[in-house]
């Protein structure tokens, strides 16, 4: 049965390159698509230039670059509709489009991230990451003492925070797609609700119920509590989305051989959602790990180490740049900038982690589960 419309694609491919109409590749960027759009870039940007601060008084201003942009879409569609046809010409400018907004993301990303690297590379040292400030005064240089205890506290607190949250959020995720209910509407309304919580006020709640009400301390445990329920509405509302995408006839094929619900759910719904799952945690991680209000108001930091996180007060990372930027000192200064210089590096390190780990397919069996099969004869 497959073979005719094998053959009927590869006659109709055939006819369709005779006719001069090569097949397009929406994947592949040709070279000649390149350099026009390299073109249309250049001679639009001429030509706005040209009109604005030539032939008339208006300068450089935002109206220029409104009209270097639109002049540049017209470019493309022009060379597209003159080389190709109407159907080309059209995906030469959704290119365009695309690849400007990727470059309008990445741009700003870019500066952030060189221009924190050039002011806090200075005092970047192994002092900092194994030492503490307990010894730091005002006049020691930036060689001197280091962050040790708020990266052992960022590291400690988030974890911590993720621990609670991820199996909290993935549990109410799998409640709200695979399991429905009367249930379902309210507490996708809370957690809708929650994900509009301003920092400060998870800080006071934790302070309010935990701190002042159950007896506890200001401590790294009180803070990943707070950072928690920050983190608790993404993952959820990201897994939610991430598991409605899962094709619905994988469940109905697990149902179909006998297995309950619960072990669709678990050996073939989450597998199959793992790398955005993943997602979901990165993105809980980067709307905690650098939020310094609720830390305030639950560990306060500390200058010395703390590895114990259920008690006493603990540094992190944001506190560290916090405090040290309100110091009129220009070394304090140059340690804050050194400072967000390793939270960028940590999240960066955590995020690549995290993408390693949930970036292989479903299909993908590790060595161990690998060895264990072909030991089974399975494999």
């Amino acid at each position: 049965m497959g073979a005719p419309f094998v053959d009927m694609e590869a006659q109709i491919l055939g006819e369709h390159e005779h006719l001069g109409h090569a097949p397009v590749r929406f994947r592949t960027v040709e070279r000649s698509d390149a350099l026009a759009l390299a073109g249309a870039a250049v001679a639009s940007f001429a030509l706005a230039w040209l009109v604005f601060t030539r032939l008339t008084a208006a300068g450089w201003n935002i109206g220029m670059f409104v009209a270097w942009y639109a002049t540049f879409l017209l470019m493309v569609w022009l060379i597209g509709k003159e080389q190709y046809d109407a159907v080309r010409a059209r995906d030469l400018v959704a290119r365009a489009v695309f690849w400007t907004v990727g470059l309008m993301l990445i741009v700003p990303m870019a500066a952030i991230t060189v221009y924190t690297i050039s002011k806090g590379v200075a005092a970047l040292t192994p002092n900092f990451f194994l030492e503490d400030q307990s010894r730091v005064g005002p006049l020691s240089p930036p060689s001197v003492g280091g962050a040790s205890q708020a990266i052992v506290g960022t590291l400690e607190q988030v974890g911590l925070a993720t621990l609670i949250s991820v199996p909290l959020g993935v549990a109410v995720a799998v409640f709200l797609n695979e399991v429905g209910g009367r249930l379902a509407r309210p507490v996708r309304m809370i957690v809708d609700a929650m994900s509009a919580i301003p920092s400060i006020v998870a800080g006071l709640f934790i302070f309010a119920a935990f701190i002042l009400a159950l007896g506890g301390q200001l401590s790294g445990f009180a803070a990943a509590l707070a950072l928690a329920v920050l983190m608790l509405p993404t993952v959820t509302r990201t897994t939610e989305v991430v598991l409605r995408l899962v094709p619905g006839g994988l469940r109905e094929a697990g149902l179909a051989l006998g297995a309950t619900e619960w072990r669709t759910t678990r050996h073939v719904v989450l597998p199959t959602a793992r790398s955005g799952i993943v997602t979901a945690v990165i993105l809980g991680v980067a709307r905690v790990i650098g939020e310094t209000a609720p830390l305030l108001l639950t560990t306060l930091g500390a200058t010395a180490m703390n590895v114990n996180p259920f008690e006493g007060k603990q540094s992190a990372l944001p506190l560290y740049v916090y405090r040290l930027f309100q110091l009129p000192q220009e070394v304090a200064i140059q340690r804050a900038w050194t400072g967000a210089l390793v939270l960028l590096m940590l999240v960066l390190v955590l995020f690549v982690t995290a993408r390693l780990i949930g970036g292989r397919g479903p299909g993908h069996i590790g060595r161990l589960r690998r060895a264990r099969l072909a030991r089974e004869g399975l494999a």
